[in-house]
């Protein structure tokens, strides 16, 4: 079994401090484990790895929680576990995401020497008052260090994760964040509205009228405005919530399937991400992470020690069908009609590539209008989709989002469910 566009997703679920707005699955106070965790994905890697004689990884990313927390070494060890089971390719996009307040010149180094070329920083905000109600760890001040820290160490592609819709947040605010953020020339902004998510104390706070809820008309305003002005300074907005600033042309969208719709894009976008729109394959380690490959949806089990249990080499079962492993708790066969559901929701979120009628006709072998009639001509009908001839062959043609859909893009996803 062989795929020449494989991405791996590696969840780091240790944080040093849980912040009140996050839902992920992480886990303070537990770094004590990190050690034996490690080893477990090594150990994941290796049993899911003998299932398959060869294949090509091209993005990796670590997420979490705080994969930073991670020593040098400990990213070296995973990565040469991924590089002696799978094929990285020479190009590989190699991912973490980073607290500003966990790095020091001497782990980025380390961390740039095994092979990690991306790094995103979680920011959020760049006003005091801000981040202390975010209860993140770092400052603004902490954010211009790690950033020419980053550079120093070698890092010419990062990315500046920022939280908008706040409650009490003012447009102001959000423009001087804006500003902020531009001033240190990242490679890659990601933009997110915050939603107040059951379970979490920020949830629990609107609930018993704590916390005021944020306001979905200036948090509308502040999308605008951050599509304006990250366009005026160089940044193509490519997908929903993410730009990337704009380089020498190159790549297609979805070329695996020869789609006659040609975008060309950024050298910035971020690859790994752009697996997920494009609904391809990719494997998953690490407590709670999903994967979707060799027609599954799967997940594993959240808690760090479970995890770590399932992973020890004597409980481990002698054989189970790629990609799954002893840690998966969840996993479902897809169908066909749940592939067509999940391309159209994933694909609609890139603002220029869309979803081009060659494409999926190419991957389900019906036409986009056959399997979506009635739901395509009321969304064009509402202004909420638009459609682009392509530029190559004039009878083929593009779906995408209208500005007006971006704002509205729940309300065009649900169409698709």
């Amino acid at each position: 079994m062989t795929n020449p566009n494989t991405s791996i997703y590696i969840h780091i679920p240790f944080c040093r401090h849980r912040c009140a707005y996050c839902d992920f699955n992480t886990y303070a106070g537990q770094e004590d484990s990190i050690p034996a965790y490690v080893n477990a994905l090594i150990n994941e890697i290796n049993f899911v790895g003998q299932h398959v004689e060869q294949m090509n990884i091209h993005t990796v990313f670590f997420g979490g929680g705080t994969p930073s927390l991670l020593s040098a070494p400990q990213f070296d060890s995973i990565l040469r576990a991924l590089r002696s089971t799978f094929t990285l390719t020479a190009d590989a996009e190699v991912s973490i995401e980073a607290n500003p307040g966990t790095i020091s010149p001497e782990k980025l180094n380390g961390i740039r020497k095994a092979g990690i070329n991306r790094i995103s920083f979680g920011v959020q905000s760049a006003n005091t008052e801000e981040l202390r109600m975010l209860e993140r760890i770092h400052d603004f001040f902490t954010v211009i260090e790690a950033v020419s820290t980053a550079r120093k160490a070698g890092f010419d592609n990062l990315n500046l994760d920022l939280i908008y819709g706040l409650p009490e947040q003012t447009l102001a605010s959000w423009q001087t964040t804006l500003h902020r953020i531009v001033d240190l020339h990242p490679e890659h902004i990601s933009a997110y509205a915050l939603t107040l998510e059951h379970g979490t104390p920020f949830g629990r706070w609107s609930s018993k009228g704590l916390l005021p809820l944020p306001d979905p008309d200036l948090a509308a305003e502040m999308y605008e405005y951050a599509e304006e002005f990250l366009e005026s300074n160089g940044y193509v907005h490519y997908e929903i919530s993410n730009w990337a600033k704009a380089t020498a042309e190159s790549g297609t969208q979805n070329a695996e399937s020869n789609s006659s719709f040609i975008i060309h894009h950024s050298s910035f976008v971020c690859r790994h991400n752009l697996q997920y729109w494009h609904s391809l394959p990719y494997l998953a380690f690490g407590a709670g992470a999903h994967g979707y490959a060799n027609g599954y949806r799967y997940s594993n089990v959240l808690r760090i020690k479970t995890y770590i249990e399932r992973l020890v080499t004597d409980n481990r079962p002698l054989t189970t069908e790629f990609p799954l492993s002893p840690a998966t708790v969840n996993q479902h066969k897809q169908t066909s009609k749940d592939d067509m559901s999940e391309y159209m929701l994933n694909n609609l979120r890139l603002t220029n590539a869309g979803v081009a009628e060659s494409d999926f006709r190419l991957r389900f072998g019906s036409g986009l209008l056959e399997v979506y009639p009635k739901e395509i001509e009321e969304l064009v009908k509402n202004g909420l989709l638009e459609i682009k001839t392509s530029e190559v062959l004039k009878t083929s043609e593009v779906y995408r989002l209208t500005k007006r859909g971006r704002l509205l893009g729940n309300q065009v996803f649900l169409r698709f469910v």
